[in-house]
């Protein structure tokens, strides 16, 4: 067992500064993403130190040419020399290819790890949290975001550690040519690292303003492509405006994708300038000491060092640009990060209560509940007992907290004060699937997945056979409109189910459920938006549904909760009255109003 905590969810208090350095702890917690696939890199690290070596080889070679076989005419050892360079061209580049491909793989795998952790941690969520956060930068985050690591991930890691040991194999190599000539190679070089860093964190600011534009931007997508968001855009004359909308979206995020890659550029291109006009400083200043005899550098010496300063100078750039790309993906990784550091606030316990088999009794005892700390309780005080098979109806005005007294049973919620009991135990030491068995919900949002109706179907029983599924349809008759179809239960539900009806894609809902086979069964205004006749249909089904199972029926309409054993009023997250239907009549209280609306406004929806 364990300590029960609060339910509520609140967002991160201190935003991230993208601006800032990078944290030690942040950059460990990043190769802590690697540690999995040590063997892999171990191998990749063989790989760029042995292609680091056999590339450096080539200048001494050339140096061997130049000043001993052909001045010397050995034409054998000119043979050797020239295979030799072609060998080590060939096993750098087969060396490269086997590198790129296992560092790729891990790459890949991180990314794996990545999406699915956070996908994982969405899941566990409290629902407090997606009625806060728009479903498009949810999408945003692990499409974008992690989709922007990709080349950090797969390449820049590898690249980092071959460019360095490449820079490292080839400052020794020029050291054992020259002292001198390295020294004037390098002296730049501390100039030109400061100038890296400060690129780097201007695009990782800019990074870090473009991922939360294009989490808006896909946020408006989500929303005004969406089959309802069309329906409304186009009813309500407003599809001009929303491509306008959506256009300046786009604009700022073209400026942002601008500034991104310009940050720096020049700074980098005088870097490359530099870096590319060394060479002929070189043979400028060789030429002028060999003229003058003021030196004793031989040509081939001197033409084996420029080459290795050539060689020296791509890992080096290539070092500038990684360390740039590193610090714009830092901003990426801060994002994921923040996502994966949500505090799961409903978890499972330790040694969690699992039941073989559940009769069905709730209770509510002493129940409280509030959103946050900031806000009123939503829920005060509730003690409501429903026996196993027994029925119970809640009912009260708009904003009672009717809802969210049935999401505590589920633990879409929990609770903040009082516990809720499932046969006695408490449902916050049940283990999660006991719960997913014993408790189904009905809602007055219907989701069905853009799949078939079978499918759609299975969500609930995944090895469900066609016959279950027939029988299942049938109970929420809904089989005859199905099997009228001209793909029957083939047929594609379309996006969130807009090819049914409402009352279709409610007893779609019911058939899942029936499906499921829960003990408990909650209702939440599930024919609220229904009108009459399809409204009777639906909660013929209900009835077929709920039949010895206990029910907890969230009504907006009185007409559904008439024959429930008790029916509870709520009032400001109290209990204002309970009893069955004819004595709260009798008492001529809130629910005796409550009847008197039902029945003037009753034509008007019929």
């Amino acid at each position: 067992m364990r300590a029960h905590d609060g339910p509520s969810w609140t967002p991160p208090d201190r935003p991230l500064d993208p601006a800032r350095p990078a944290q030690p702890a942040q950059v460990r917690r990043i190769l802590r993403l690697f540690r999995p696939y040590r063997a892999r890199l171990a191998v990749v690290g063989l790989l760029v130190g042995a292609s680091s070596l056999v590339s450096v080889a080539s200048p001494f070679m050339l140096r061997e040419i130049l000043d001993t076989a052909i001045p010397q005419g050995r034409t054998g050892l000119l043979s050797l020399l020239a295979l030799g360079m072609i060998v080590a061209a060939v096993t750098t580049s087969v060396f490269g290819v086997l590198q790129t491909l296992i560092s790729t793989t891990v790459g890949q795998r991180v990314m794996h790890d990545l999406r699915t952790g956070v996908y994982a941690q969405l899941q566990r969520m409290p629902l407090a949290f997606f009625t806060r956060t728009r479903t498009g930068e949810v999408q945003s985050r692990i499409a974008n975001d992690i989709g922007g690591m990709q080349a950090t991930v797969t390449s820049t890691a590898t690249s980092l550690v071959s460019n360095l040991t490449a820079v490292v194999a080839t400052v020794v190599a020029m050291l054992a040519l020259d002292w001198r000539l390295t020294v004037v190679s390098l002296v730049l070089l501390p100039v030109f690292v400061w100038i890296s860093r400060r690129v780097g964190r201007e695009r990782k600011a800019i990074t870090t303003q473009r991922q939360k534009q294009m989490a808006a931007m896909a946020a408006t997508v989500t929303e005004s492509l969406s089959v309802s968001g069309i329906l409304l855009g186009r009813t309500m004359g407003r599809a001009d405006s929303l491509t306008r909308s959506f256009a300046d979206e786009s604009e700022r995020l073209v400026d942002l994708e601008v500034r991104s890659s310009m940050a720096g550029r020049w700074r980098m291109a005088v870097i490359g300038i530099v870096m590319a006009a060394m060479p002929a400083f070189l043979y400028w200043a060789a030429g002028l000491a060999l003229q003058s005899g003021g030196s004793t550098i031989s040509i081939g010496t001197l033409v084996a060092f420029v080459s290795l300063q050539q060689g020296l100078f791509r890992p080096a750039v290539s070092l500038l640009s990684t360390g740039v790309q590193i610090q714009t993906s830092l901003a990426l990784f801060q994002r994921i990060f923040e996502y994966l550091d949500l505090r799961v606030e409903i978890t499972e316990p330790e040694d969690p209560v699992r039941l073989a088999e559940v009769a069905g009794e709730v209770r509510f005892e002493k129940v409280g509940f509030r959103y946050d700390a900031r806000s009123g309780p939503t829920l005060d005080g509730i003690g409501i007992t429903v026996p196993a098979g027994g029925s119970l109806a809640v009912v009260g005005p708009t904003g009672s907290g009717k809802s969210t007294l049935s999401y505590l049973v589920p633990r879409l919620y929990d609770v903040t004060e009082g516990r809720v009991t499932l046969d006695g135990v408490d449902v916050r030491d049940l283990d999660f699937d006991t719960l997913a068995r014993a408790v189904g919900v009905v809602s007055q949002e219907t989701y069905l997945f853009h799949a078939s109706v079978a499918d759609n179907l299975r969500f609930a029983k995944p090895d469900a056979t066609d016959a279950e599924i027939e029988t299942a349809a049938r109970a929420a008759q809904i089989h005859d409109h199905i099997a009228s179809l001209p793909d029957g239960y083939d047929t594609l539900v379309g996006e969130r189910g807009y090819r049914f009806s409402g009352g279709e894609k409610q007893r779609l809902a019911i058939a899942r459920t029936i499906l499921r086979d829960p003990p408990v069964l909650i209702l939440d205004e599930a024919t609220s938006a229904l009108d009459t006749r399809t409204e009777h249909a639906v909660q013929q089904a209900i009835d077929a549904l709920s039949a010895g199972r206990t029910t907890i029926t969230i009504a907006h309409r009185l007409s559904t909760v008439r024959d429930a054993d008790q029916i509870v009023v709520l009032d400001g997250g109290r209990i204002a009255e309970r009893g069955t239907h004819e004595e709260l009549v009798e008492r001529n209280g809130r629910y005796a109003a409550l009847v008197r609306r039902d029945a003037r406004l009753a034509p008007l929806v019929s």
